[in-house]
């Protein structure tokens, strides 16, 4: 039996994503399903770069909007949502459009990754934040090392969340984070398309679109989510919001902010490209749109 068709689109942050995926949606009747890990998130709109609630093109977005800062979401929770949407778009008969730059739930979709089904261990997280407080973030990645040393290839080293769960996996499960989590048998016939504009452009891009978050209210923004749901809110670790809140706190001014959240938002789209080209080595790789509307069109008639 042929399995359905879905197109992928990746690239970094800033780099055109959003609106490739709108326009292959209009131009092949297709629906958007959102991988970003922070748009998941009710209220967090400016600083996540997240499309309007009405979207003027008129295309259905899904997992936008899913979840508050304060709640907890795991991958694996995102790849049972995301099939169930995927699944409803195709039964509609429309084309699913898997889009977005958060390179595990891509990953999860498109290589049907096993990812183990570990509850929370609240005292244990609480204790592995207060070393990283304490201690730093490199402190405690070491520690996951040490009981996994593979996990340095599938764990992100600047993010406190993604280390702190797998070594929770690890030591709660007593089995390795990086041998839990393997690829399986295909769910979709994916055609996966990336994008990767010349760095000076992309710097360009990230620079102009970190001015216009703030032109559009962006610490407004953070300032109601901290009264609602205070400092220390995990999803408030997204670029953006860390810089916005230091801010805020006076432990930096304006400009530093700013700085700051354009440095942190460059190193990041450096290690989006570093995981993309390691996990999605089939890609096909273009700056153009109108090579990436060729693409789907032969993809979709073979």
């Amino acid at each position: 039996m042929q399995k359905p068709k879905l197109i992928v689109v990746i690239g970094q942050t800033a780099s055109g994503k959003s609106a490739l995926a709108i326009g292959i949606a209009k131009k092949f009747n297709g629906e958007i399903v959102s991988a970003d890990s922070k748009q998941i998130y009710r209220e967090m709109n400016i600083g996540t770069a997240k499309p309007p609630i009405h979207i003027p093109q008129g295309i259905p977005h899904h997992l936008i909007d899913i979840k508050n800062p304060d709640e907890d979401y795991s991958a694996g929770e995102y790849k049972e949502d995301a099939i169930k949407a995927i699944n409803k778009i195709t039964g509609a008969g429309k084309l699913p459009i898997l889009v977005g730059g958060t390179g595990l739930y891509i990953s999860a979709i498109v290589n049907n990754l096993k990812i183990p089904k570990i509850k929370e261990n609240k005292k244990l997280r609480m204790k592995l934040q207060k070393e990283i407080n304490e201690n730093g973030l490199d402190f405690v990645f070491k520690k996951l090392l040490a009981l996994d040393p593979e996990a340095a290839c599938i764990v992100d080293s600047k993010n406190p969340r993604r280390v702190i769960r797998a070594l929770e996996i690890a030591i709660v499960s007593g089995k390795k984070f990086s041998k839990q989590r393997r690829i399986g048998k295909p769910l979709y016939n994916v055609l996966e398309i990336g994008l990767n504009p010349p760095a000076k452009l992309l710097h360009k891009k990230i620079s102009e679109r970190i001015k216009q978050m703030f032109e559009a209210g962006l610490i407004d923004e953070v300032k109601k989510l901290v009264k609602k749901y205070g400092h220390n809110c995990k999803a408030f670790n997204a670029i953006g919001y860390g810089e916005v809140i230091d801010y805020l706190r006076a432990r930096m001014s304006l400009k530093e902010a700013m700085e700051q959240m354009n440095k942190n938002t460059r190193r990041y789209a450096k290690r989006q490209m570093t995981w993309f080209i390691k996990y999605n080595p089939k890609a096909h790789w273009t700056k153009q749109k109108n090579e990436a509307f060729h693409l789907v069109k032969r993809f979709l008639k073979n």
